[in-house]
């Protein structure tokens, strides 16, 4: 186990204080966990614990080091301090004991795993390993793989941990012992009483996390999701008819498995490691968002559901119902404003990628109008259609139709990072020329008039001031 060059500093620091104060401080949980584990997270958590005085220690740790400090809890005695370096930002917690010694706190910890403790004298010394204080098996636990509780009234002390369980066992590629899973079934209510702002959070971990697919199975099957999303409960049962082998639920966990396995097979490329890493909010990722879209993306299907009379059913307008449904979820998620938008494209685009390679062709002005309508979200939407699309396996859904719509989203996929570093074409008009040329005035009809031309220009259509000029005005007559 080894800190960091700029861990140890800051430890050094809180050590400092600690004997100028004469208090006992010591490091406690996940940074410990994760440094045997040899986890190495880009923006650090360190927790430490104190019999008491925890809040006045962190603000005047704060003041020394120049950090930011706020107050989590007062009643219970915690405190943040947030330390800016070069390259990272250190997160230190601080608070009281919740009991009267240190082995009565580690005893009200969540799970097993998160019950080491380390004086912060020992920390700083060489082999702090050695030094170690487990009392409640957190190290065989580590060994074998384990998220176990770390007391029975771990539940009732927070009802988020039932959803932490499975966020520590994607985290960190471990299971939940079984008498723990017994415990959240029969906890699993407790959930309600947690906001969803606490609730996304944890989804959000288990959602960027590379297998998530296991969790979403059992968190179903014990039936915390529907907890977290009562909106799918209708798709379970739905039948979709003979290009489908699952009801809509059913499709909806294989599209989640076969878009995992799709963002793993793309593994090394990394254009799309970097696409799926970007940040959209308050540090959740696009990957998360991408896989809460393929569990929303046909939530629409029930609604839509239609029963023609030669017998085909249909699921007209799907796209548009679900995304309508969708905001209500990401409302309820306090998602942010980009989060929405994106989220928006990828749940009424998902069936563009599969209409693009059901023709002969895919023509420029087609792809032209794909990169336009998804923006950002194309890539996303692209993947999301390859594991909705792995994911239909009915009598009527070809292998040569399956091969056609891999062949069309990777092509899209090249395409678009080779347009991202490309530098854009530049309008041959503007919105000035058309009110100098045609003595318009401003109006929507300049703004369809550019759209237009961009799109010209795009495919080749117009190449030159002039053509764009002759082009415009043949729009302006026919508008």
């Amino acid at each position: 186990m080894n800190f960091s060059p700029q861990a140890i500093d800051l430890l050094k620091a809180v050590y400092r204080l600690s004997r100028d104060r004469k208090m006992k401080v010591y490091l406690v949980g996940g940074y410990l966990r994760d440094a045997i584990l040899s986890r190495d997270k880009i923006n650090p958590d360190i927790d430490f614990c104190l019999k008491k005085n925890a809040i006045s220690f962190g603000r005047r740790l704060a003041r020394e080091l120049k950090s930011g400090f706020v107050v989590l809890d007062k009643e219970h005695g915690a405190c943040r301090v947030v330390k800016k370096t070069k390259d990272k930002i250190y997160t230190l917690d601080f608070t009281d004991f919740r009991g009267e010694t240190l082995e009565e706190d580690l005893l009200h910890r969540d799970f097993t795993i998160n019950t080491l403790a380390l004086s912060l004298g020992k920390a700083i010394q060489p082999k702090p390993l050695d030094s170690l204080i487990d009392l409640y098996g957190a190290c065989i636990d580590m060994r074998n793989k384990v998220v176990r509780a770390a007391n029975n009234a771990t539940f009732d002390e927070d009802p988020l941990r039932l959803l932490r369980a499975f966020s520590f066992a994607c985290m960190l590629g471990f299971e939940i012992d079984k008498h723990t899973l017994k415990f959240i079934k029969s906890k699993k209510n407790k959930l309600k009483t947690v906001s969803f702002e606490r609730i996304r959070d944890e989804l959000f971990k288990i959602l960027d996390a590379p297998d998530g697919f296991g969790c979403l199975v059992e968190l179903d099957k014990i039936g915390i999701l529907k907890i977290i999303f009562p909106e799918i409960e209708v798709m379970r049962g739905i039948n979709q008819g003979p290009y489908h082998h699952l009801d809509v639920w059913q499709h909806t966990l294989e599209a989640f498995k076969q878009l995992e396995a799709a963002i793993a097979k793309h593994s090394k490329n990394k254009d799309i490691l970097d696409y799926l890493d970007v940040m959209l909010s308050s540090g959740r990722k696009r990957r998360a968002l991408l896989k809460l879209a393929v569990i929303l993306h046909d939530i629409g299907k029930p609604k839509a559901r239609r029963k023609q009379k030669d017998g085909k059913i249909t699921f007209y307008r799907h796209e548009k119902i679900g995304t309508d449904i969708a905001r209500g979820v990401a409302e309820r998620l306090k998602l942010s404003n980009d989060e929405w938008n994106a989220l928006k494209k990828m749940v009424f685009w998902h069936l563009r990628p599969g209409y693009l390679a059901d023709g002969k062709q895919v023509t420029p002005r087609a792809k032209f109008r794909y990169f336009r309508d998804t923006a950002d979200e194309a890539v996303s939407v692209l993947l999301l259609s390859l594991g909705d699309q792995r994911a239909t396996r009915g009598s009527l859904t070809t292998p040569a139709s399956r091969l056609i719509h891999e062949k069309t989203a990777a092509s899209l996929i090249k395409e678009y990072f080779r347009r991202k570093k490309e530098k854009k074409i530049e309008r041959l008009i503007n919105g000035d020329d058309l009110i100098k040329k045609f003595k318009l005035s401003p109006s929507p009809l300049i703004g369809k008039i550019l759209r237009q031309m961009e799109e010209l220009q795009a495919i080749g259509r117009v190449k030159s001031r002039q053509e764009a000029l002759k082009a415009a005005a043949r729009i302006a007559v026919k508008s």
